[in-house]
């Protein structure tokens, strides 16, 4: 037998405000056409003012809690995904382990940009295959409004906040690629490609948090290449190929990089779970929340198999292979 960390619950959460593309005409030279065509937005969510990253990972557990049908006290450890953390510290994870009332267990983050979920499942499976936690509440949160340089109509377009969750539970299985649950990972990372995507900020830098960079046409040509590369490497390691997939739930970063992964693996656009449209990207918090409303519209169904894949600062990327 093998142990298996398999979703046993999924919620999401976005905060209240909507802003549409046309919003930003009122201060940029760009318009809802010009954004549309170059990354697939049509709106984003934006986080009030002091609602937090932790905020948003709170409601998205409760959301998944429920959906599972469990009680926080379940719960052995929280894993936050975030770049866009309340504090320098402590982590997020343990002010959302405060906040749903834990009062045992652990909880740490993991920050590896818009990658950071997928990192994120990555350990939270080491860990449960180790023993060292039976059920993991895995989380990616983000509030991307807060490090926005306003003035730069090529970034703060492209970017929301928002938080989805998934509970990942320690399931006894057979040991075959037909099991529930994390079947692959892999991850990769290459910090030769730091300036293509970064933060100019830093509490050992400058003492501020600093606003969000990027080299957006040069990060494209990397994306496509290197999705599908780690996207083929993690069906290798399942045993899968990309014609077993029945869905690909990918970082919702930009329609273009989304579909170009897609045609390089052989598969329609009508197995792909696509948000980017209504939330923008929103970094690590963008893979969880496109799975819950996959999940919410019974596109995505037990049994399925799922193919995740991300990219982001470092550069950072990876992929994982489950079955729902």
């Amino acid at each position: 037998m093998t142990t298996r960390a398999v979703v046993q619950g999924v919620g999401h959460y976005l905060p209240e405000r909507v802003v549409e593309n046309a919003w930003f005409e009122g201060f940029l030279e760009t318009s809802d056409e010009w954004i549309r065509s170059r990354s697939g937005i049509e709106r984003r969510h934006f986080a009030a003012e002091g609602e937090t990253t932790s905020d948003l990972a709170v409601h998205a557990s409760w959301a998944a809690l429920k959906d599972a049908g469990l009680e926080p006290s379940d719960i052995d450890c929280v894993l936050v995904a975030t770049s866009t953390p309340d504090l320098t510290f402590p982590s997020v994870a343990t002010m959302v382990q405060s906040r749903l009332g834990m009062a045992t267990g652990f909880g740490f983050d993991v920050q590896a940009v818009c990658a950071g979920f997928i990192y994120a499942l990555c350990t939270a499976d080491a860990l449960i295959i180790s023993g060292q936690a039976r059920r993991i509440l895995v989380i990616g949160a983000e509030t991307f409004s807060r490090i926005m340089d306003w003035e730069d109509r090529s970034t703060c377009v492209l970017f929301g906040d928002g938080a989805g969750a998934l509970i990942l539970g320690a399931e006894e299985a057979s040991g075959t690629k037909e099991d529930r649950g994390i079947l692959s990972t892999d991850l990769n990372s290459d910090g030769r490609y730091k300036d293509m995507l970064f933060v100019d900020g830093g509490v050992s830098t400058t003492g501020t948090s600093g606003k969000l960079r990027m080299q957006g046409n040069q990060l494209f040509r990397q994306a496509v290449e290197k999705l599908t590369s780690t996207a083929d490497t993690a069906l290798e390691k399942a045993g899968l190929l990309s014609s077993d997939v029945d869905w690909i739930v990918p970082h919702q970063a930009n329609i273009r990089i989304i579909q170009g992964t897609a045609r390089k693996m052989g598969l329609s656009m009508d197995r792909v779970i696509l948000t980017v449209q209504d939330h923008g990207n929103t970094s690590a918090a963008s893979i969880p929340l496109a799975l819950s409303v996959g999940a919410s519209k019974g596109d995505i169904k037990r049994g399925d198999l799922i193919l995740s894949e991300a990219i982001g600062g470092g550069l950072a990327w990876g992929a994982v292979v489950l079955r729902w």
